[in-house]
C-alpha cells in the first residue's frame, strides 16, 4: 500500500536520496574537494637532506600545470577543428599565462646549490624529467614531433599508446594551418594531408597565407588573433627551455642528466627547434 495515499508524512526514497546527497555537500570541507590529503602525501623524500622536498614539489607542481595545460590544448584544438576561433582564444592566454608560471618555477630551483644537489641525487635512480610524458605530450600538441622519444616508455604500454596516438595526430598548428585554407587562403595540399608524426618544415604557400592575414588585418581579424596567440605560446616554450637549461648548467654542469640523457648538451639542441617558424619568418617580409 502506497503511504502518500493515506497522507503518510513518512519521506519518500527520492527524498532521502537528495537530502543524504545534500548533507555531503554540507559536510565537504577545502580539503576533501581537492583531495589534500593524497596531494600533500605524494612528498616522500627518498633522503634525509632538507633541499629534497623543494626537488620534488617543483617537479610535481609543473606535472599539474602541465596537466592543466593540456586541458586547454586540447580544448582549443577542438575549438579550431570546429571553425571556432574566438573560444580558443581565451584557452590559448591560459596556456601563455601557465607557462609563465613554470618559467618562474626555476627561479626557486636555481636556490638549490651544487653541494645540496649532490646529496640526494643518487638516491634519484634513473629518474629524470626527461622521462616527463606530458611535456612529450604538450610538445607533439605544439608540433615538436620526434618518434625516438617513445622508446622511453615501451616499458608502460598506456603511456607508450597514449604518446604514439599523440604522436600521429594533427598538432595545434596544423589545424590553424587546415584553418587558413578553410578560409581560401592557398596552402600546398602536401601541408593539409601529411604524415603528422613528421615534425612540420616550414613551408613557402604557409608562409605567404600568413602575410595575406598580417597584410590584411580587418579581413582577417580573427586568424591573425590565432596567431599572435600562437607566437605567445611558442615564445614562452622557448622560454621555459632556456630557463630550463641554465637552471640545470648552473646545478650539474656538464654532467649527463639521471636518465642517461646528455643533460645540458641535450637541453641546448631542444633551443635550435623553433615552434611555427613561419609565423616568425614572415616578420622580416612584411
Amino acid at each position: 500500500m502506497n503511504p502518500h495515499q493515506h497522507g503518510s508524512n513518512e519521506p519518500d526514497k527520492f527524498s532521502l536520496e537528495k537530502e543524504i546527497h545534500t548533507d555531503f555537500q554540507k559536510e565537504m570541507t577545502y580539503g576533501d574537494y581537492l583531495h589534500l590529503d593524497k596531494i600533500l602525501a605524494s612528498q616522500k623524500p627518498l633522503s634525509t637532506h632538507h633541499d629534497e622536498m623543494l626537488f620534488i614539489i617543483i617537479h610535481q607542481v609543473s606535472e599539474l600545470w602541465m596537466k592543466q595545460i593540456l586541458h586547454e590544448l586540447a580544448a582549443a584544438m577542438e575549438c579550431i577543428t570546429n571553425h571556432e576561433l574566438e573560444p580558443a582564444f581565451k584557452m590559448f592566454s591560459r596556456v601563455s599565462r601557465i607557462q609563465h608560471q613554470l618559467i618562474k618555477s626555476w627561479d626557486v630551483l636555481s636556490t638549490l646549490t651544487p653541494a645540496d644537489y649532490l646529496q640526494f641525487r643518487d638516491k634519484l635512480g634513473h629518474s629524470s624529467g626527461f622521462q616527463s610524458y606530458q611535456n612529450r605530450l604538450i610538445e607533439f600538441a605544439l608540433g615538436y614531433k620526434n618518434a625516438h622519444v617513445l622508446a622511453v616508455y615501451e616499458h608502460q604500454p598506456n603511456l607508450h599508446g597514449q604518446l604514439s596516438k599523440a604522436l600521429h595526430a594533427p598538432s595545434i598548428y596544423d589545424a590553424a594551418i587546415k584553418e587558413m585554407a578553410a578560409r581560401g587562403l592557398p596552402i600546398d595540399p602536401a601541408c593539409l594531408e601529411r604524415d603528422w608524426s613528421q615534425p612540420y618544415q616550414a613551408n613557402e604557400s604557409v608562409e605567404q597565407a600568413w602575410l595575406t592575414v598580417y597584410r590584411n588585418v580587418n579581413q582577417y581579424w580573427d586568424l591573425y588573433e590565432l596567431a599572435e596567440k600562437l607566437v605567445d605560446i611558442a615564445s614562452q616554450q622557448q622560454q621555459w627551455r632556456f630557463n630550463h637549461m641554465t637552471t640545470v648548467e648552473r646545478i650539474i654542469g656538464q654532467k649527463p642528466g639521471t636518465g642517461g640523457s646528455s643533460g645540458v648538451t641535450y637541453l641546448r639542441r631542444t633551443l635550435d627547434h623553433r615552434f611555427f617558424p613561419e609565423l616568425w619568418s614572415l616578420r622580416t617580409h612584411l
